[in-house]
């Protein structure tokens, strides 16, 4: 048996209607505010809205990195939180003994420092692989080898990101709390059906940038009639909205997934190596 797109799909939308309330509040509390408030209240914000539309991609790097540079400590902050909501949704929609919004709080504060080490270890298995395989066709000095390099490293990347994108529900939902057994435990849950599973990302990445541009340009044009102030706010407050709704979105996903996949490792027939 391989993984199968419609059943996720199936039990990803069973996922949303069961739980909408309570994740709605959580994605609210942990996601929207604090991604609203940041783009309103955060100095720098402007200088990098403007940089965005003057589509001047150096003004745009020097005015992200500008920002990261100042304001390091608030975007740690911010992914904590977000980390802690993130993991408090994955437990309450999949974990077996039905917990409470305190009890799914409480497996999300406990296991946020798991999920953030998963999460740095990732990152620096991303620059490793890309940096070995960009630089080897760099240190050529040819431009084909190195834009070849490039297209390699970001189909490996792409690889490792689908392998190991189970970590999280691993660790919200098994209660693992070691982060190099929970990326493990990804990666076995995911063999056989790599392929299959990047491309269910990707169809329901393509869908939902292509409803976040029309929600962005129907909102966006509403609040810009109403002078540049309001444009400002709105853009902060669909950027939130935006934000916290994908967040459920991939809660969800991620938790149908994890627990097809699952099902699919008990039957020793049921994958194959990719």
């Amino acid at each position: 048996m391989k993984f199968d797109l419609d059943t996720a799909w199936k039990d990803t939308t069973g996922l949303l209607s069961r739980n909408r309330g309570l994740l709605a509040v959580i994605a609210g509390v942990f996601f929207f505010l604090p991604y609203a408030a940041l783009a309103i209240a955060l100095p720098g914000m402007g200088d990098l809205e403007a940089a965005q539309a003057s589509g001047n991609l150096d003004a745009m790097m020097g005015a992200i990195n500008d920002l990261y540079a100042s304001y390091w400590w608030v975007y740690l902050i911010l992914a904590i939180v977000q980390g802690i909501g993130l993991l408090a949704m994955l437990a309450l929609v999949r974990r077996r003994a039905n917990p409470t919004v305190g009890q799914a709080l409480s497996t999300g504060v406990k296991s946020v420092p798991t999920y953030i080490a998963a999460q740095l270890l990732q990152t620096a298995l991303f620059a490793i692989v890309a940096g070995l395989l960009i630089g080897v066709g760099a240190v050529t000095g040819l431009p084909a080898l190195a834009v070849l390099g490039g297209v390699i490293a970001f189909v490996v990347v792409c690889y490792i990101v689908t392998k190991l994108s189970l970590a999280a529900p691993v660790i919200a939902i098994d209660g693992e709390l070691n982060p190099i057994r929970a990326l493990q435990r990804s990666w076995a849950l995911t063999r056989g059906n790599s392929i299959r599973l990047f491309f269910f990302y990707l169809l329901l990445l393509a869908a939902f940038v292509v409803l976040s541009i029309v929600i962005s340009l129907v909102l966006g044009l509403a609040f810009a009639i109403a002078g540049e102030q309001a444009a400002l706010l709105g853009e902060a407050v669909i950027s939130g909205l935006l934000n916290a709704i994908m967040i459920v979105v991939i809660v969800c996903v991620l938790a149908a997934v994890h627990t097809q996949l699952g099902r699919l490792s008990d039957n020793p027939d049921a994958t194959t190596e990719d």
